[in-house]
Order: structure tokens, then C-alpha cells, then sequence
């Protein structure tokens, strides 16, 4: 990763907004930003350089992952904030950039009142607008961590039996990731059966795989810190009139939406397109969320396909695209692919089956 490229890039977003320097103070925008993967540091981005605020605990951390970057340690017995204006004192700083979704208003307090003569600017984005570009290798770590979900995802699909608990897969799912060389699972895994999978985020529990004839997972990997996201629901037993035509519903509003993918068009037409084949179908009511959200760093980034969201959709930027239909009392049907917007149009990044007569599982 080209972390100084990145930082370079973020000079001129500064520039325009009329900073002299930014106060990161989003862990994962420090991530992004240094290489650097460990928690409670800043990061200051100056004109003329930069420097990670962190402490003692990182030190040999910090000399393997980012060697030539500039370090204030704070001493034991110091706080963060004591160094943070330790730090901006010395540097003589006019105009400070303030990341405003991440500062809290006590820090910023402090730093106002022990340097009164520097202007605080808060910004939105500055960051996270460089983010939803991904690069060549930040597009190769998808891809790897989208390998280790499939394959991990093959091995527990095949060893399923009804007598497994929804916890127990999901246990299966991360340690099947990790086994096929991911750092972890991309977040907590969704597994619910039946009824329980009218519940978007369900927490796996106790309830067994038998209890019902079908089983909503929602899993991913994680691969050098990038995250790959996918659902399938697996029919564990004979299969309804009514499992069928909720789930071809579901199946024709994902298709449509991602040919929809494209450069140049609007996140929220491509939501839209789902959310109409729902509509008429006559389940409007019943898909509850957004069509779908960046992924990268974190598992739910910009931008996001949403009613609303007026953000034009670019070569380079990696989105998940799953709709659903939620049934309290009956369950509910997700389907999710990662697809990445090309120049010329789209690719669907995720190959795992997702026809109906491929879900059932014998």
C-alpha cells in the first residue's frame, strides 16, 4: 500500500478546504492513512509532513508496520490529550482540521482553550471520500478475502446436519476462514433459522439447524484488514410455494439491481430498482433496509445504495448489493454478491451458487 501516496492526496483535499493541517483522530482513517493497525493514536497531517501521536505499547509494533513515520510517545502517566497539545504547540499551526465525526467535544475543548489563537475547523470526509476509491491492491485484497468466505462457506455448506446449533456453524465459518488463510471472520457471522431470519442482524443462538426447513448465513472474511460480505439462505428440507416465490422475488430485484451498477449512475436509482421489483411483487413493506453499502476497511463504509443517496457511483468503488424480503413469524430471504464498478460497467466479485435448486441442500 502506498500510504504516503495517500497522504499526499489528502494535502490537496486540505489545500481546498483551506487547512493547514488535520487532526485524524479516526482510528481506522489512521489505518488507512499509516499502515498502522493498532488503536488509541492520532494522527497529524501537516503540509510539510505528518506525525503519530501513540504511546509505549505500540513502539515495536509501529517500527515494523510503518518504520519511517514520525512519532510523539506519550510518557506513562500522560494523557492523550497532553500530548496532542504538546504536539499542535510546536507545530504553529493557524488553521486546524477537525475530523468531526470522530472528535469529541471534551478534546476539543481542551485544545481550545489551551490554544486560543488556533482556528479549529471541523471537516466531513476528508478520508473517507479517498476511501471509496479502491486501488489495485486494496481491490486484490477483496478479491482474496472473497476466495477465503467461498471456499469456507463450500466446507460448512457440505458438513451442515440438522442437529447443529446456529452458533456451532458459525463457529465452523470462522475458523474455516481463518483455515483458508484469513486474518478472521469480516465481522460477527449471521446464521438463523426460520423464523429467526426475519431478523436482518439475528444473533446465532441455540436453535438448531432442524428446527426449521431453511437457514439464513451472513459471513465474510477478512483479509490483510480488507472485508468481503455474503449471504445465502440454504433450504434444509423440502422446499414451500412460498419459500419459492419470495425467493425469486429476491433473486430477480438483486439481478436487476446489480445490471444497474454502472459509472455515472446514482446509488439511489440502484436501490431504487430493487426496492421496485419488491414493491411490485407486493412485499414494498417488507424489504427494511438499505440495497447495500461499501466495503474495504470496514464491512460497512460509503458509499451506500440507498433511497436517497444522491452519491454517483465510480470505476473503482466496491459495493454489496442484497436485498430481502422479512416475514415476522415466517422468515426472511437475503441474497448478497460484492460487485465492483469497472469503467465499462460492473463485475460481480462473488461466485458462490445462489440459484434456487443450488440452495437446497440434500
Amino acid at each position: 500500500m502506498d500510504h504516503e501516496l495517500r497522504r499526499d492526496r489528502l494535502r490537496k483535499s486540505m489545500r481546498r478546504v483551506g487547512i493547514e493541517a488535520l487532526l485524524v483522530t479516526d482510528f481506522v482513517n489512521v489505518t488507512y492513512l499509516t499502515g498502522f493497525t493498532g488503536d488509541d493514536s492520532y494522527l497529524l497531517v501537516r503540509e510539510d509532513g505528518e506525525v503519530l501521536l501513540t504511546d509505549g505499547r505500540y513502539t515495536t509494533q509501529l517500527e515494523e508496520e510503518c518504520p519511517d513515520l514520525d512519532l510523539a510517545v506519550r510518557k506513562p502517566g500522560a494523557s492523550m490529550v497532553q500530548l496532542v497539545i504538546r504536539v499542535l504547540r510546536s507545530s504553529e499551526i493557524g488553521r486546524l482540521g477537525l475530523e468531526a465525526d470522530s472528535m469529541t467535544i471534551g478534546l476539543e475543548d481542551k485544545i481550545s482553550d489551551k490554544l486560543p489563537e488556533m482556528a479549529l475547523v471541523p471537516t466531513t470526509g476528508l478520508v473517507e471520500k479517498q476511501r471509496l476509491i479502491k486501488d489495485k491492491e486494496e481491490i486484490e485484497l477483496l478479491r482474496k478475502a472473497i476466495r477465503q468466505a467461498e471456499k469456507a462457506f463450500a466446507v460448512v455448506r457440505a458438513s451442515i446436519v440438522p442437529e447443529m446449533t446456529e452458533k456451532q456453524v458459525a463457529n465452523e465459518l470462522e475458523y474455516q476462514c481463518r483455515k483458508f488463510g484469513a486474518k478472521q471472520a469480516g465481522f460477527p457471522s449471521i446464521v438463523a433459522v426460520g423464523s429467526r431470519s426475519a431478523l436482518p442482524h439475528a444473533t446465532p443462538d441455540e436453535h438448531r439447524i432442524a428446527e426449521d426447513g431453511f437457514v439464513l448465513i451472513d459471513w465474510g472474511a477478512c483479509e490483510g484488514l480488507y472485508r468481503s460480505d455474503l449471504t445465502r439462505v440454504l433450504a434444509t428440507d423440502k422446499i414451500s410455494p412460498k419459500f419459492t416465490r419470495i425467493y425469486k422475488v429476491v433473486l430477480e430485484a438483486q439481478t436487476k439491481a446489480i445490471h444497474a451498477v454502472r459509472p455515472g449512475v446514482l446509488c439511489q436509482d440502484v436501490d431504487a430498482v430493487a426496492r421496485g421489483v419488491i414493491a411490485r411483487a407486493g412485499y414494498g413493506r417488507r424489504f427494511t433496509h438499505n440495497l447495500g453499502h461499501g466495503l474495504g476497511i470496514q464491512v460497512h463504509e460509503a458509499p451506500r445504495l440507498a433511497a436517497k443517496n444522491q452519491t454517483v457511483l465510480k470505476p473503482g468503488m466496491v459495493v454489496t448489493v442484497e436485498p430481502g424480503i422479512y416475514l415476522p413469524g415466517w422468515g426472511g430471504i437475503r441474497i448478497e454478491d460484492d460487485v465492483l464498478v469497472t469503467r465499462s460497467g460492473h463485475e460481480v466479485m462473488t461466485h458462490a451458487p445462489k440459484k434456487l435448486e443450488e440452495m437446497i441442500v440434500e
